[in-house]
């Protein structure tokens, strides 16, 4: 049984996201938690220490967000009305941040779902401050949707990695586990951007390697390319249907994220991304 949180804003992007989550799901038994929270316009002492509840003030806050997640789950109900899905709602006076990870201990929630933030442009993605604070702090995966984007049958993910760190074999199963829902081959890129591998990286290759026996998977090398555009060509050349990245210091994920202001983050990729929190120590 999976457990999915699907924060809402109740935009188009937001319930793009949940139709992909319950696609990539169809076939599972899960159980989904639509998410919404909500802060006042204003400040006032008592409702910031003890939210509406202690407060002489009408909170229209409430009624709009538990409204809005009734209406999405209607949509949910007559859009798919799947047997092996329960869809259950939450609504929060809270940052969205700190409530997704209450609710993803307090429900022992294995993924997050949720959209980017659209520009103009069909291939590039630009996240907003939530979604680029979910991908920071998050204590689950995390799986980033482009706005627009419908599901597809998976047949291969693609997962960069420089080979200085030695994955823990549990964040490794996160991996295999996502990818052996749908059969999915991992191709496991590493961007040569200046030196071979030295003693350190091939070892922890082939840690890897052994850590991935049981799956469909390969090992590729992308020279003469600087990294994360090498990524993003590598995924459009070859048709990538999933990026896989690890949150940590000097990471992939960390050159896109931090390399830009946090409100507006902009990168160029045609596929959704999940993203993995790495507990493992760096080697260099």
């Amino acid at each position: 049984m999976f457990k999915i949180l699907l924060p809402t804003d109740f935009s188009d992007n937001a319930w793009n996201a949940i139709s992909y989550a319950m696609e990539f799901f169809k076939n599972e038994q899960a159980t989904f938690y639509l998410l919404h929270t909500y802060t006042p316009a204003f400040y006032r002492m008592d409702y910031m220490m003890g939210g509406p509840s202690f407060s002489a003030i009408p909170d229209v806050g409430v009624d709009i967000s538990q409204a809005g997640l009734e209406n999405t789950l209607e949509q949910i109900k007559t859009a798919f009305n799947n047997p092996n899905h329960t869809v259950k709602t939450i609504s929060a006076f809270n940052l969205l941040t700190d409530e997704i990870n209450e609710v993803s201990e307090e429900k022992d929630i294995d993924l997050i779902v949720m959209g980017t933030q659209g520009a103009t442009g069909a291939t590039e993605i630009f996240l907003g401050s939530n979604t680029v604070f979910v991908l920071r702090k998050a204590v689950v995966p995390v799986l980033a949707i482009p706005e627009g984007f419908s599901f597809k049958k998976l047949k291969k993910m693609v997962f960069p990695t420089d080979y200085w760190t030695e994955y823990k074999r549990e964040e490794v199963d996160t991996i295999k586990g996502f990818a052996a829902i749908h059969g999915i081959e991992i191709t496991v890129l590493h961007v040569k951007e200046e030196y071979d591998l030295n003693k350190t990286q091939m070892a922890n290759k082939e840690h890897l390697k052994k850590c991935l026996n049981g799956v469909p998977h390969r090992f590729e090398e992308k020279k003469g390319a600087l990294m994360p555009d090498a990524v993003i060509d590598y995924i459009t050349e070859h048709n990538y249907q999933l990026l896989v990245m690890m949150n940590r210091k000097h990471s992939f994920m960390e050159r896109l994220l931090w390399k830009q202001n946090v409100d507006q983050i902009g990168f160029h990729t045609p596929v959704p991304f999940l993203v993995i929190r790495d507990t493992t120590n760096v080697i260099k």
